[in-house]
């Protein structure tokens, strides 16, 4: 008896959530006569999303327990990111710079201690389950306080930071790491002109180092913590910046060196202050996303309490597709608030214009960002 086949191909359009198409969904059935068992047709699916979705902030840092707890939130951090974390849904990666330890006890380093002016952060290590409850899953770790408390402050944070799954690089032990989100594989390295971290003036290593990871994933974001600090240097100065008698580094030749040895997004903290944005051969530079969320220990007054997240659609090849920025504020008396007044992406937008007049972008005074070209 002739044999005959019905396909059924049944589709679904999911609806598109924030960042990420879903997979397209395929299943084909063979139905046979006489009530034969259905024969199961294996399908090879594409998860590999069309866009990407990362979510990015500056400086985090949750108080310290130095050297008697009192600049520690009273609800054990709890709350420090409630307002934000709407923000975050959707993003495949979530980043920020962690500006100090994660240690639950321990000494200053001993040059720390002859400074005239030193600022200490050591967090509890519980507080790594803050992060991890507010969807952090990529964190610097280049910066000048990461060596606050000498050795045992950065080998407690990597160990903490592994416990939670939070995944992280920037110091010479650790310059790089790779991870993966949803088919998709991700590179991930970071700069500062600091002690024990991977060196943010040495250009010819970062162009080896990126060059090297681009081979081993499909997008590569770099940071970079440099750039001198306070509200007198908002502005991008095309030149080699210095700050307490260090240097700080040239912040665009690094940027414009990350991108020509293949990164795909570059983000910059330090200075404490938003600084300019701009598409460089298809890749977007954040210059500076200044503070995010930082419990009584930096200056939140003006400008510096101006706290940007910047959410960023790329292609699968890395290109910039679209972005915004939600703006915020914070205060030392009432921690991270939604600004709906936008202070800070139109801060952004004045200073972009300003420093690139021909960054290729365009940022409405809402945050949105849009590519000119």
């Amino acid at each position: 008896m002739k044999i005959h086949q019905l396909i059924i191909v049944a589709g679904m359009i999911l609806t598109l959530a924030s960042c990420q198409p879903p997979p397209r969904v395929a299943s084909p059935r063979v139905l046979h006569k006489k009530h034969k068992p259905a024969k199961i047709v294996p399908v090879k699916r594409d998860t590999v999303p069309d866009t990407i979705c990362i979510a990015a902030v500056g400086d985090i840092m949750l108080g310290s327990s130095y050297p008697d707890g009192s600049k520690l939130p009273p609800d054990s951090a709890k709350g420090s990111f409630e307002t934000a974390m709407p923000y975050f849904k959707g993003a495949d990666v979530i980043f920020g710079n962690l500006e100090g330890t994660l240690l639950d006890s321990g000494v200053p380093a001993s040059y720390k201690k002859r400074l005239e002016t030193a600022y200490l952060f050591r967090m509890p290590t519980c507080y790594g389950q803050v992060f991890k409850d507010a969807g952090f899953n990529l964190v610097s770790i280049a910066n000048n306080h990461i060596t606050d408390f000498d050795k045992r402050g950065y080998e407690s944070t990597t160990k903490t930071l592994d416990s939670y799954g939070i995944h992280y690089a920037g110091l010479e032990t650790y310059p790089s790491t790779v991870f993966e989100r949803k088919g998709i594989k991700y590179g991930f390295c970071s700069f500062a002109p600091n002690a024990h971290t991977v060196p943010l003036l040495d250009l010819r290593n970062a162009r080896h180092i990126i060059r090297g990871l681009k081979q081993r994933c499909d997008i590569l974001i770099v940071s970079f913590h440099g750039g001198a600090e306070g509200v007198g240097y908002e502005h991008v100065p095309f030149k080699m910046e210095s700050y307490m008698n260090g240097k700080r580094g040239d912040v665009h030749l690094f940027a414009h060196n990350a991108i020509d040895a293949g990164a795909d997004i570059v983000l910059g903290n330090g200075p404490h202050v938003s600084r300019a944005m701009e598409k460089y051969k298809g890749r977007l530079i954040a210059y500076s996303l200044g503070n995010f969320c930082t419990y009584k220990s930096v200056s939140v007054m003006g400008v510096c309490g101006m706290a940007p997240l910047l959410k960023v659609h790329l292609n699968k090849k890395g290109e910039f597709l679209s972005g915004n920025i939600i703006s915020f504020r914070q205060t030392h008396e009432k921690g991270l608030m939604q600004d709906t007044l936008n202070h800070v992406a139109k801060r952004i937008k004045v200073l972009t214009e300003k420093d690139f007049p021909e960054s290729g972008l365009d940022i409405d005074e809402d945050g949105a960002i849009t590519s000119t070209e």
